[in-house]
């Protein structure tokens, strides 16, 4: 039947297809190369745009070499964005932009890449510094263990029956714990082939005029999962900083009358049907950033708004692709962590439990006696723990995130 049809094809398309998997692992792969250029170049003195470039020199050119047989499409899935203290996200500038990074900046870099419709995304927090080695402390400090630890227990949260209420819900929870606030306003999203912001999705922060439909994980689930946190109340505004990022709004057409306007319109069509771009991408990014008043104003295409939290404040973010499968949860994105140290630590058993656990949860009709791995670990610097578990001792949040398969 056709019902019958459309729900083999579905099938052909998600986890249980190694190719899906192979494709998914492959582009996970880029995304980390990516972040590990823009990272290393994080310095005080380099100009923000410079970071953007490169972060995407690196994706287009890791992409050249892979999946090379057939026609497969595969490109940018999100243009790279180096967004600096209380700057929330989504700041992708182009060349002859005056920002440079400072000593001590907390320094958000956001990229993606999409083989054959298949997207990842990763974002990773790092504070610029001349001396890499020195612990950080304070509200960075307590700013970047929030986020991470509630990034940690989201992963160990996402498995077949749980529920996107009870990720938002240890997210606050943690938040609480160092005295830092979820952002308002983000939300991560289950993802499918060429569909990056999928219905069923996990709110970071729920209040009155923000909420979401209770979902539950099942296997074979990939979702782009998105922590960011505030030293403040969590609450972002647009200043007049302009987007140079957007995505086509595939469901509007308009027949646009300047000749630059269709010229760029086609261009969007052409190169980026699905994907979020940015400006910087254009042969004339000036001319292109000229178009997009009148695509802009006919709803041809939806902006990243570029948005703030008060000044003063800091902001942290982890963001990672996560495929459930029926024995382990994967994590796709996983980079050093900065030498850090908060002076708050989590006390809560539950939490500490959770942060325990592994990924693996074994095949259905196999039982097997694991022993945990021990959770309450301490690390000294991100070097000395490249394979850590989560550290649950909330003071030395040094450790670096478990591998992609974590135990």
């Amino acid at each position: 039947t056709r019902r019958k049809m459309e729900v083999d094809q579905e099938i052909d398309l998600d986890l249980r297809t190694p190719d899906v998997m192979n494709k998914y692992q492959g582009a996970g792969d880029i995304v980390n190369q990516a972040l590990a250029a823009v990272i290393a170049a994080t310095t005080p003195g380099k100009h923000v745009h410079e970071l953007c470039a490169i972060g995407d020199a690196t994706m287009n050119e890791a992409m050249a070499a892979v999946f090379t047989k057939g026609k497969i499409e595969k490109g940018i899935a999100f243009p790279t964005c180096v967004s600096l203290n209380n700057c929330v996200g989504h700041y992708s500038p182009l060349e002859g932009d005056t920002q440079v990074i400072a000593e001590g900046d907390v320094v958000k870099i956001d990229l993606g890449v999409h083989v054959d419709g298949f997207a990842v995304s990763g974002a990773h927090t790092v504070i610029a510094s001349s001396n890499p080695q020195e612990v950080i402390t304070g509200r960075k400090a307590d700013v970047i263990c929030a986020a991470y630890f509630a990034a940690e227990a989201a992963v160990r949260l996402f498995r077949p029956g749980n529920t996107n209420t009870q990720v938002t819900q240890m997210i606050q929870k943690i938040a609480d714990v160092f005295k830092c606030s979820p952002v308002e306003g983000v939300l991560s999203h289950q993802t499918k082939r060429y569909v990056m912001d999928g219905g069923n999705v996990i709110i970071n922060k729920e209040t009155a005029d923000h909420q979401v439909d209770e979902v539950t994980f099942a296997e074979y689930d990939v979702y782009c999962f998105d922590v960011i946190m505030s030293t403040g109340e969590g609450k972002t505004k647009e200043k007049d900083v302009k987007t140079t990022v957007f995505k086509r709004a595939v469901e509007q057409n308009y027949n646009l009358k300047m000749q630059a306007a269709r010229s760029t319109f086609s261009e969007i069509n052409r190169k980026y049907p699905t994907m979020p771009f940015s400006l910087r991408a254009f042969s004339d990014p000036k001319r292109a950033r000229l178009a997009m008043t009148e695509i802009l104003k006919h709803e041809l295409v939806d902006p990243f708004p570029i948005l703030f939290e008060k000044d003063g404040e800091y902001v942290a973010q982890f963001k990672f692709t996560l495929l459930l499968t029926p024995a382990q949860t994967v994590k796709l994105i996983s980079q050093p962590l900065p030498f850090v140290k908060s002076d708050y630590q989590i006390a809560d058993p539950q939490i500490n439990q959770l942060l325990a656990q592994g990924l693996k949860r074994g095949a259905k009709k196999k039982k097997t006696n694991k022993k945990k791995k021990g959770g309450n670990k301490k690390a000294a610097a991100p070097a000395a723990a490249a394979a850590a578990e989560p550290a649950s001792d909330a003071s030395a949040a040094a450790a670096t995130p478990a591998s992609d398969t974590a135990q």
